[in-house]
């Protein structure tokens, strides 16, 4: 059996300002469920997701923001391979001299 810490493991916590009518009617529902006030939230964000899901303006959206993500990350790949073209791997712990931006050089 698991402790409550274990099974409120990837739990987020919502706070949300309901009116006070709102709030007594929702009580008042979730009274007449034999459940509590964030049974009836969850229920209602779950529905709402599956309504979501077949919405299909929404879906367009979802595609063209997936292109987009695809599209940038098919760029920073092109980047990265452009750097090191050369085949080298980058080097660490070499000592290198830069500019100073007030002049002079400095070693790092």
């Amino acid at each position: 059996m698991s402790t409550p810490d274990e099974s409120m493991r990837g739990v987020k916590t919502l706070g949300i300002k309901l009116k006070p009518d709102v709030h007594a009617q929702l009580s008042f529902i979730a009274q007449l469920r034999d459940g509590t006030i964030t049974d009836e939230i969850q229920i209602a964000i779950a529905e709402h997701i599956t309504r979501a899901k077949d919405d299909p303006e929404l879906a367009s959206k979802a595609a063209q923001a997936r292109a987009d993500i695809e599209r940038e990350a098919a760029a920073r790949q092109q980047a990265i391979a452009t750097l090191f073209a050369d085949g080298s791997e980058p080097t660490t712990g070499t000592s290198r001299t830069r500019r100073n931006p007030k002049g002079g050089d400095s070693t790092s």
